[in-house]
């Protein structure tokens, strides 16, 4: 069993479509064969205020983007801190915990609707708990993911139209820029094979977990 020092927190990012879901699946496979103890999670979470907001974005609740923001901030509280399964308890626990989206995800979508800074200050009590120790963003083409999307769902969220896709890809790349000096963030092609995709983010994960033994 590989000893950690100390846990990692790795965030994977990225518009809708863009494969956050698999590349995270095949990391903790990989990590797992390699004797790391791994978490995945996602946002919104499944707790109270995740679900409220799910409601949200399907369209089933209608409510101000303000109001959306501010519940996905106090989610993540709640993400990091609620004691089942807690993000800062499980780095606490020498755990690698990889999260499918976290406080960029708001930057680049409520930036749509509200003004990026706003948001930023809003996250900043989540930011000051726990801030990652890589973001992954996998950067695929607006078209390709949309395209994705229509395929594997019956239904789409207010998020999921062509124009705004682009736009908040947009948002991310802001953002990073905005923020270059306080995160680590890793973009990856993800406008290749799965496998390519998943070498590139093992390449960088490596490097991070290594450092950390």
């Amino acid at each position: 069993m590989n000893q950690q020092k100390r846990g990692i927190f790795i965030v994977f990012e990225g518009i809708d479509g863009s494969g956050k879901s698999t590349q995270i699946k095949m990391l903790t496979d990989s990590l797992h064969k390699k004797g790391y103890p791994v978490f995945s999670t996602f946002e919104p979470s499944d707790g109270p205020i995740g679900s409220l907001i799910r409601k949200m974005l399907s369209g089933e609740v209608e409510t101000d983007q303000r109001t959306i923001a501010m519940l996905f901030a106090a989610d993540r509280t709640d993400h990091l801190l609620n004691r089942k399964n807690g993000i800062k308890n499980k780095v606490n626990q020498k755990i690698i915990v990889l999260c499918d989206r976290y406080y960029f995800s708001s930057y680049a979508y409520h930036a749509q609707h509200i003004p990026m800074d706003w948001v930023i200050q809003l996250n900043q009590l989540n930011e000051d708990i726990l801030r990652p120790d890589m973001t992954v963003f996998i950067d695929v083409d607006p078209k390709t993911c949309f395209e994705r999307i229509e395929k594997a769902r019956s239904s789409l969220e207010i998020y999921e139209k062509i124009d705004v896709m682009k736009e908040v890809r947009d948002h991310y790349f802001t953002a990073f820029k905005k923020l270059k000096t306080k995160e680590k963030v890793v973009v990856v092609d993800g406008n290749t094979t799965t496998q390519n995709v998943a070498q590139s983010i093992w390449d960088h994960v490596r490097q991070l977990v290594e450092n950390n033994e």
